[in-house]
């Protein structure tokens, strides 16, 4: 029962589709890691000019501070590390950002194949067209006839 059970979990991971999920999964945490580190590394440090602060991810509110602790804090770390509960805007932003990036860049995959498949179909489509015979012979006569010829031109016989 057990080799069974086995057998057929091979036979299922092994099926392409879930083989190409897995390959498209690997492939989008590896693109994912890359926008993250364009949307941190890139993107926010010019916005986090912009708004007078240099590093956009220490954009946080403490909500409530640590008893004994009176001031700000320098970093988002620090304020962690004392134990503060802070309102992390900053990294919810890159996080927002970082969806909206990979959601356009999918989006723009997704219309470039979509073209890509119209296009190779299409093109399929008048191959076809083209393969397909115009002329037939006639069974009476042998001659050359249209295709949606009813009648002969050459015997006037009357085709099927």
């Amino acid at each position: 029962m057990l080799k069974s059970f086995f057998s057929e979990f091979k036979k299922f991971a092994m099926r392409g589709n879930v083989i190409d999920m897995a390959v498209g999964i690997i492939i989008g945490a590896a693109f994912g890691k890359i926008v993250d580190s364009m949307v941190k590394d890139v993107i926010m440090p010019p916005i986090g000019v912009l708004l007078g602060t240099m590093d956009f991810s220490n954009l946080f509110f403490v909500l409530k501070d640590v008893p004994g602790h009176e001031g700000s804090y320098a970093s988002l770390a620090q304020a962690v590390q004392a134990g503060a509960t802070t309102l992390n805007l900053g990294s919810f932003l890159n996080a927002v950002i970082s969806f909206i990036i990979v959601a356009f860049a999918v989006f723009v995959l997704i219309k470039g194949i979509n073209k890509v498949q119209s296009s190779l179909e299409s093109k399929e489509a008048e191959e076809a067209a083209a393969a397909a015979p115009t002329t037939k012979e006639c069974p009476y006569c042998c001659s050359e006839i249209p295709v949606k010829a009813v009648r002969c031109p050459h015997c006037t016989s009357e085709l099927k």
